[in-house]
């Protein structure tokens, strides 16, 4: 256990650590501000997690600041915040007075399931001395494309936008812009599949013995 811990831990003092830990200590203010209804505060607060999400990563590879902490913890800043923004808008869809909002809340789910899933999966492989897939290039594409369209439904959607006063998006490009945001989520935890079989597989030596 020291020596994984010793691993992990080998050279983590760096710029795109501090970031992820400041997006994952950003998670519960923005949950407070927009559930309460400081929606513009609460909009500026997932813009800035947005864009450290969007730059720790290059600041990572230019400076040579890749870290085996930085590759877990990356990752998991990006399902803790996607949990979070799918659980408040669950709640304002399922609470709002607009019927089609109301309805469509039941999407946010698919969102939590998804993270849920991962997380467990991936608390199985650090168990098992395994790693947990890195995030890929669709995989961070997906998680750019969930914080447009977020960051858009909280300034401007129905019934929850912080600037709805000056422009509403209209209810039918609401719910496409979610239909795309899940269906390239759930392109990309796809495109993880390959890999933790692959990690179980030489785990636990399944197909060893086929000839």
């Amino acid at each position: 256990m020291k020596e994984k811990l010793a691993f992990l831990f080998e050279n983590w003092k760096t710029i795109p650590n501090l970031l992820s830990f400041i997006r994952i200590l950003l998670i519960p203010v923005f949950a407070v501000l927009f559930y309460n209804g400081y929606n513009v505060a609460a909009v500026i607060v997932l813009a800035i997690s947005g864009f450290s999400d969007l730059i720790d990563g290059k600041i990572a590879r230019k400076f040579n600041q890749v870290s085996n902490l930085g590759k877990m913890l990356d990752p998991i800043a990006d399902k803790l915040t996607v949990f979070a923004i799918a659980i408040i808008l669950f709640l304002k869809f399922w609470n709002a007075e607009n019927d089609v909002l109301h309805s469509f809340s039941w999407v946010f789910l698919l969102f939590i399931g998804k993270d849920v899933l991962m997380l467990a999966v991936g608390g199985a492989m650090i168990a098992m001395g395994m790693r947990p897939c890195a995030a890929e290039i669709f995989g961070k594409l997906a998680t750019v494309v969930f914080y447009v369209v977020m960051v858009v439904i909280m300034a401007v959607g129905p019934e929850v936008g912080a600037f709805r006063s000056v422009y509403t998006l209209p209810d039918t490009v609401m719910m496409i812009l979610v239909v795309v945001a899940v269906v390239m989520t759930f392109m990309a935890f796809v495109s993880y599949i390959p890999d933790v079989i692959r990690q179980f597989s030489e785990r636990f030596g399944w197909g060893k013995n086929k000839k």
